[in-house]
């Protein structure tokens, strides 16, 4: 039988004091661990997470949750959750439905690179275009 201590403590639980109600949540993809987008959860949009196995988050914008891919159709279903060890960020790990994680169209937010003169160009070819998708 596995010991209680550090490595194996049940009551793990993320701190949303730590944000004023808000802690980051790193996206992945499950099958190749790319980064997929940040974005923020609160108490509800873990809860909503858990019992749904889809991925719901706090839109700061906006004031309120969302469920991802609830317009563009783009749907996270969540494969793994993972608290880091300060109980402050989430990483979830996703299977991504419909290709593209970035409201922009792409398939993940981090889309732009820079080669390292300060200037960010486009890595990635645009799966949607948001101005069809979000009217």
């Amino acid at each position: 039988m596995a010991e209680q201590g550090p490595e194996n403590d049940n009551s793990w639980q993320p701190d949303f004091k730590k944000g004023n109600g808000l802690i980051p949540v790193i996206t992945q993809e499950y099958g190749t661990n790319e980064v997929l987008m940040l974005a923020y959860m609160n108490r509800d949009a873990f809860e909503e997470t858990l019992k749904s196995g889809r991925a719901t988050y706090f839109s700061r914008s906006r004031g309120k949750l969302w469920k991802k891919g609830e317009t563009s159709g783009n749907m996270q279903f969540i494969k793994e959750i993972r608290l880091d060890c300060d109980n402050d960020t989430i990483l979830i790990k996703v299977d991504q439905k419909g290709g593209a994680a970035c409201h922009m169209g792409f398939k993940s937010c981090f889309f732009k690179k820079t080669d390292n003169n300060g200037s960010f160009k486009a890595v990635e070819k645009r799966i949607f275009n948001p101005d069809e998708v979000y009217k």
